[in-house]
């Protein structure tokens, strides 16, 4: 039987495993450069927000901050970007915790993007999964 790969209960699926939107805000103030990832998380449901600080090219500041999606909803600059697997957002939290330690010093730029990238989920063809 062919199982309908576009919705099931109107939750995406990518390989038989549930997707999250992934979000995005980036912004500067003061010479800063912003930029939170933020993922919907069903159970329990809250928004996991991963927030970098970023000057001159260095990771500054990393820190995660948990809201409810109505909090979440009234927050401006958030763009949708992705859907992803909870395994690919382990490995970009396990990533995102070893760039932290390393561009403490460093300029980081592609490791930073390298590190989002990792949230975007390759199409794959039917029966390859």
């Amino acid at each position: 039987e062919d199982v309908p790969s576009q919705t099931f209960d109107n939750k995406d699926y990518f390989c038989g495993k549930e997707t999250f939107p992934v979000y995005e805000s980036v912004f500067t103030e003061e010479g800063e450069t912003i930029r939170k990832i933020a993922i919907e998380i069903e159970k329990p449901p809250q928004i996991e927000i991963h927030v970098w600080t970023i000057r001159k090219g260095i990771l500054r500041h990393l820190y995660v901050e948990k809201l409810s999606k109505r909090e979440f909803e009234g927050l401006p600059y958030f763009k949708l970007i992705t859907r992803t697997t909870l395994s690919q957002w382990k490995i970009f939290s396990e990533g995102e915790a070893q760039i932290s330690q390393m561009c403490e010093s460093r300029v980081c730029r592609t490791e930073l993007e390298d590190l989002v990238k990792v949230l975007y989920l390759e199409k794959s063809e039917k029966g390859h999964c």
